[in-house]
This record gives C-alpha cells, structure tokens and sequence, in this order.
C-alpha cells in the first residue's frame, strides 16, 4: 500500500484514508485541541502516518521492522514532517513495552490482526491505548475478498478451502495467516468495549480490474474510485471485499 495522496494508490486506500480523516476531524472538535496524539500499531512505512501528520498531528508508528521503520523515517523527512513523526520498534503483543497506555486520541490498528497468535488481545492492546474518548480504526483482511479473487482466477478447490477454513486461508501457500468476516470484526471490537461507528467494506472492485485498464481508459481511475466510495457503505459488498474497516469510538 502506497501514500493515499497519490493517485494509482488510493485505489487501495482512498476508502479508509476519506473516512479516517473525518474521524479525525470529529476527534479535533470533541477534545477541543487542533492537535491530536496518533499511534499507528503496525504502521510500517508511513502510508498512513505520513498524510496524517501532513494534518498536524502527532504520530508514533510502532513496527516490528527495522527497515520499515528506516523507511519511514526517510518518507516522514521527504514529506517535511519528521518533526510529528515517532517510529518505534515493537509489536502488537508487547505494545505497552514501548508505548503509554491510554496516551492517544486515535489508534490504528492496520493489517495487525492477520498476524498475530491472539487477534481478540490484539485489539484489546489498541483500545486500552485510547484516551478516555478516543477512536479505532482497523483494517483486516476480509474472507470473501479472496474466495472470489481465487475462483476468478480458476482456483476453485482453493476458494471453497478459503470458504471453509477457520482462518479463511486458501492453502499452505496462501501469505496471509488469518482472514476476517465483518461479524467477526465487529465482534471483536464490541467485547473490547467500543461502539462500532461504521463498517466499510475496501477495494471491492480494485484488485479484480485490470490494471491495463484502469492505467489507460480515459476517467477509468476516477470512475472506479467513486464506484469504490459508493459500494465501500453497502452491507452487500462486505462479503466480497478485499478488505474490512471498522471505525469504533469510545464515547
């Protein structure tokens, strides 16, 4: 995934970038300061913690990767905002080994819970980095995203493997751990505590479009992109969706 301000990536990110920034916004009139105190667990190279400290605020981005966090680093530097950027090395597991408990406004939890041993504590860890009002934004990968991505592909047996696997994964060579149901999400986010806010459901069409198309039809990028924004809040298209967003708030 790429900086959302950047016209081929938000394909992937323009969903969940439009809806974090008005979160944040709402975040900004509710604790009445114009900067707000971001932690983005698993925020790697910067995709979002760079357009969000382009908005003023602060943010620390915890990472188990050296070389991610190198990355961000330089990306924060080339974008004029090093000085709201904090990359600290860790992980979802042992995330008050390195940051405060309850110190943020809003905390990102993005592509986490695909990879850790217990997603439940996983979100746990996020919600009891909020401030007594804070929000959640999670991104999982979503289940029917991939049992339609592989049968398109003419992987059938793989697809109904995903179908009925417990962690949605299509086979031994599938990348990606564990995949993710939007009951599921919203479950999980509800035992920790939090209000789910909205469900939307990200790249539904993206990754099935060919690039070749999108790249060189005339309007193609900007007509997917409002078909994108369009589908993203109807429950129908969660099933199928790449990926899952849950906004959450506690009140």
């Amino acid at each position: 995934m790429s900086d959302p301000l950047r016209p081929r990536a938000s394909l992937r990110t323009a969903v969940v970038w439009e809806v974090l920034k008005d979160a944040l916004e709402r975040r900004v009139k509710t604790a009445g300061r114009d900067v707000l105190d971001v932690l983005d667990t698993g925020g790697g190279t910067g995709n979002f913690a760079v357009p969000v400290a382009r908005l003023g605020h602060r943010v620390t981005v915890v990472d188990p990767s050296p070389n991610a966090l190198f990355a961000l680093e330089r990306r924060a530097a080339e974008a004029g905002v090093a000085d709201r950027v904090r990359a600290v090395q860790g992980d979802a597991h042992g995330l008050f080994d390195v940051v405060e408990r309850g110190g943020y406004d809003t905390v990102l939890c993005h592509g986490v819970l695909e990879y850790v041993d217990d997603p439940a504590e996983g979100v746990r860890n996020a919600v009891d980095a909020l401030r007594p009002a804070g929000t959640l934004s999670l991104l999982a990968a979503g289940l029917g995203g991939a049992v339609l991505a592989r049968a398109l592909a003419g992987h059938f047996t793989e697809a109904r493997h995903a179908l009925t696997d417990p962690a949605g994964r299509w086979g031994e060579g599938d990348p990606v751990p564990r995949r993710f149901t939007a009951d599921q999400l919203t479950d999980l986010v509800s035992a920790s505590g939090l209000q789910v806010g909205a469900v939307h459901g990200v790249r539904v069409f993206a990754d099935l479009v060919p690039g070749v198309l999108v790249d060189t039809e005339p309007g193609a990028m900007e007509a997917l992109l409002k078909l994108e924004a369009a589908a993203a809040e109807q429950p129908a298209f969660h099933s199928v969706a790449t990926q899952l967003h849950v906004l959450a708030e506690r009140d």
